[in-house]
C-alpha cells in the first residue's frame, strides 16, 4: 500500500457523530509507518541541504570563477587555456625549470599575479607576501602551498615534537636545564646544534655546544649509520598535502632521491662534515659501485636499486618503507590541529594543496630517523642531470594528483550533470549497502555506521568524498598514507566498534574519511 492509497482510504472513511461514540480506526500498517517516516527524513535533509547550499553560496565557495580564456577555435568549440603564475625571487636562474616545463607539457599558459590565473606556484611560502591575493581566492584558484605548514617545515618546531621517529631534542635557551640532565645521564651521546637555516652543522660534545643561542635547538647524533660501500646518506619522501580537514596525505611511491656523503664515513672524524653531513655535492647513486649496475646497466630508478641491495644483503626493504609512512603519519596527526587553525581564516581549504620532501636517516639496525622537512624542495637538476627524470616526475604526479592536470573545473555544483557525472557520481561514492539497508541507517541518520549512507549525506561531504575520489582515479605513482593503508580482510571485518584505536582520535570528519575507505576497500582491492 502506497502513501496516496492509505492517505484516500482514511479520507473516504465514516465522518464521527455528535454525542456517539467514535468509530475505531484501523492502525496503520509498518509499512505506512515506515514511508511517513522516510519521507519525514527525506524532508528534513532536504531542507538542511538547501541551506547549506546558500550559506556555501554565501562563502564563495560554489560561485563560478572567471575563468580564462585564450581566444581560438577547435571546430565550434572556444579553447579554453588554464594559466599558471609561478613566483619566485631569480627565476631566469632556471631552478624552477622543471616545474616550467611541466605546465607547458600539459597545456598551461604562463601568467602572473596582475591577471586570472588557475594555479599559483610558489617557491616561498605566499601568506604573507600575498596576503591580500590569498584572501580573495575563486574556488577554481590552487595554491601550492598550505596555510600553517610551517609547523611541520620548522625545523625547530618539528624537531622538539614528542614524535618517537626524531632524534631527541631541545630547544635552547628553554630547556636548557632539561636538556643538562639528560646528557648527565648520556654522558657518551653526541650532539648536533641547529637552526632553521640548517648552515655549519657540526658534531660536538656537550661543553662545546652554545647553550645561550636563542631559537636554536640542540639534537641527538644518530650514531651507527646504516652504510653501503662505506657512505652515509639520507632518503628524500616527496609527500603530498590534498585536504586537512578530512585528513588525506599521499607520498610518491615509485621513488625517492637518494644522497650520499661526498667523504667515507669510518675512519671516524668529527671535524670532517662531509663523512656525516650530505651537501650540494653529494655523491649520487650511480656513482655508488654497489649500485651502479643495477641503476645503470639493468636500468632500475633511485627506489627499486635501492630495495634491490637491501634484499640481496638480506635486509626487509617492505618493512622500512613501512617505517617511513607511520613517520609521515605521526607528523600529519600532531600538527593537524595547528594547520586546521590557520586554514580556517580562508573560506575554503580547496584552494590549497602542498608537496614537501621528508628527509630520513637509517641506522646500522635499519631504524629510521625523521630528520626535517623541506617545503619547497630543491627540483633543480643543474648539478644532476639525471635528476631530471625523478623531478619532473614528481611535480607530474602531483598535479595529476590535485586534478590540476585537465582544465576542468573541480566545482561539481557548476559541471553539467553529464560532465559531473562522468568524472564521478553519487553512485561512486557509496558505500556499506548492508548498513544502509538495515533499520536504524532507514529511521535515523545518529549511528556512525549510517552517515556515508546516501540518505544521511551533506553536500559539503558529498563534495568531498568526489574529490577523494578523482584523487585515487589520478594518483598516478602516489599511494595514500592517511587515512592509512589496509587489506581487503581487515575491511571485510572492520566496524566503528572494532578495536582499533587509531579510529578512536580521529575527529569527526576524519572518521568518516576513514570508514568510506573501509567502504571503497570493501568494493576494490585498489583502495586498499
Amino acid at each position: 500500500m502506497n502513501f496516496s492509497s492509505s492517505y484516500l482510504k482514511l479520507q473516504d472513511g465514516p465522518l464521527p457523530t455528535f454525542g456517539k461514540p467514535k468509530p475505531k480506526m484501523k492502525k496503520p500498517s509498518r509499512l505506512f509507518s515506515l514511508v511517513i517516516v522516510v519521507l519525514g527524513l527525506g524532508i528534513i535533509l532536504t531542507i538542511l541541504n538547501i541551506y547549506e547550499l546558500h550559506k556555501m553560496k554565501e562563502t564563495g565557495v560554489l560561485q563560478q570563477a572567471n575563468q580564462p580564456v585564450v581566444e581560438g577555435k577547435t571546430g565550434k568549440y572556444a579553447v579554453r587555456t588554464p594559466v599558471v603564475w609561478v613566483a619566485g625571487k631569480k627565476l631566469e636562474s632556471g631552478y624552477l625549470k622543471h616545474v616550467f616545463g611541466v605546465f607547458d607539457r600539459i597545456g598551461y599558459a604562463l601568467g602572473n599575479g596582475e591577471s586570472d590565473w588557475d594555479v599559483l606556484w610558489s617557491h616561498e611560502y605566499p601568506f604573507e607576501q600575498l596576503a591580500k591575493k590569498m584572501s580573495v581566492l575563486k574556488p577554481h584558484q590552487k595554491v601550492n602551498h598550505f596555510p600553517g605548514s610551517g609547523y611541520i617545515t620548522n625545523k625547530v618546531s618539528l624537531a622538539v615534537s614528542d614524535n618517537p621517529y626524531i632524534p631527541r631534542a631541545f630547544k635552547i635557551p628553554k630547556e636548557k636545564d632539561k636538556f643538562l640532565n639528560y646528557a648527565r645521564e648520556n654522558p657518551e651521546t653526541l650532539w648536533v646544534q641547529k637552526r632553521n637555516s640548517h648552515r655549519g652543522i657540526r658534531i660536538k660534545r656537550v661543553q662545546e655546544l652554545d647553550l645561550t643561542d636563542k631559537d636554536s635547538f640542540v639534537q641527538m647524533f644518530v650514531d651507527r649509520p646504516f652504510l653501503i660501500d662505506g657512505r652515509k646518506f639520507d632518503i628524500g619522501v616527496y609527500t603530498i598535502l590534498t585536504s586537512i580537514n578530512p585528513l588525506r596525505v599521499y607520498t610518491l611511491d615509485s621513488d625517492a632521491l637518494f644522497r650520499f656523503c661526498s667523504h667515507d664515513y669510518y675512519p671516524f672524524d668529527a671535524r670532517d662534515i662531509k663523512k656525516y653531513v650530505v651537501g650540494d655535492d653529494y655523491t649520487p647513486v650511480w656513482e655508488i659501485p654497489s649500485l651502479k649496475k643495477l641503476y645503470r646497466d639493468l636500468n632500475f630508478n633511485f627506489k627499486e636499486t635501492f630495495n634491490a641491495y637491501l634484499e640481496s644483503n638480506g635486509h626487509n626493504s617492505r618493512k622500512l618503507w613501512s617505517d617511513i609512512s607511520s613517520a609521515i603519519k605521526t607528523v600529519y596527526l600532531q600538527k593537524e590541529a595547528a594547520i586546521i587553525s590557520s586554514t580556517s581564516r580562508y573560506s575554503s581549504s580547496r584552494n590549497f594543496f602542498e608537496m614537501v620532501r621528508f628527509d630520513f636517516a637509517l641506522d646500522e639496525d635499519l631504524n629510521v630517523y625523521l630528520m626535517e622537512v623541506n617545503m619547497s624542495p630543491n627540483l633543480s637538476s643543474g648539478h644532476f642531470h639525471e635528476n631530471t627524470r625523478l623531478y619532473e616526475q614528481v611535480v607530474f604526479n602531483l598535479l595529476s594528483l590535485v586534478l590540476v592536470t585537465r582544465p576542468v573545473t573541480n566545482d561539481f555544483s557548476k559541471s553539467s550533470e553529464d560532465e559531473a557525472n562522468m568524472r564521478v557520481s553519487d553512485k561512486d561514492i557509496s558505500v556499506f549497502p548492508e548498513w544502509c539497508l538495515s533499520k536504524a541507517c532507514l529511521h535515523s541518520c545518529g549511528d556512525e555506521v549510517c552517515k556515508l549512507c546516501s540518505q544521511c549525506l551533506s553536500m559539503a561531504m558529498k563534495e568531498t568524498l568526489k574529490l577523494a575520489y578523482l584523487e585515487h582515479v589520478n594518483k598516478g605513482n602516489c599511494g595514500r598514507v592517511l587515512p592509512r593503508k589496509m587489506n581487503e580482510e581487515f575491511a571485510l571485518q572492520w566496524t566503528p566498534s572494532s578495536n582499533d584505536p587509531e579510529f578512536q582520535t580521529l575527529n569527526l570528519k576524519n572518521k568518516l574519511m576513514y570508514m568510506w575507505i573501509v567502504g571503497k576497500c570493501r568494493q576494490s582491492a585498489t583502495w586498499c
